[in-house]
């Protein structure tokens, strides 16, 4: 049995202002600069949700400037 099977505590799914996802205990309060996602529940609940929704694991910051970039050479 692994040891997130034994875990009997409540989770939540957290994300920052830069799209990165974590999970956070439910009974405690977030660590500055993260949000609640909406997700809770047990630890392999909230895991597989970021599995499904966090894709992208660049920075929304270096996604944007990426993307900035790709369209100035678009307009060239």
């Amino acid at each position: 049995m692994s040891e997130s099977q034994n875990d009997e505590r409540a989770y939540r799914v957290v994300r920052n202002d830069e799209d990165q996802y974590s999970i956070w205990w439910a009974d405690r309060d977030l660590p500055a600069g993260w949000h609640a996602e909406g997700t809770e529940g047990p630890k392999d609940a909230c895991l597989q949700r970021i599995e499904e929704v966090w894709t992208d694991m660049r920075p929304l910051s270096l996604r944007r400037r990426m993307q900035q970039q790709d369209q100035a050479l678009i307009a060239i």
